[in-house]
């Protein structure tokens, strides 16, 4: 018998979450709203879902604060 699983870390686009300057890269621009989490798939089917996160993202170098 044959199963196919894995392991793997998603994320989702939410939509934007604002204008900010970034404390990293020090450029204002418009920042992403993102949900992280990791999942466990059997046959490609999403089975369970933990470890979930929201995070706001740099629009230009990708830093990352949480939301």
């Amino acid at each position: 018998m044959l199963f196919i699983f894995g392991f793997g870390t998603k994320q989702k686009l939410l939509g934007e979450a604002g204008v900010r300057t970034c404390p990293r890269c020090h450029n204002t621009t418009v920042w992403s709203l993102v949900r992280r989490y990791r999942q466990f798939t059997l046959f490609f089917v999403p089975i369970a879902r933990w470890g979930r996160a929201q995070f706001e993202i740099c629009g230009i170098c990708g830093a990352s604060v949480p939301a």
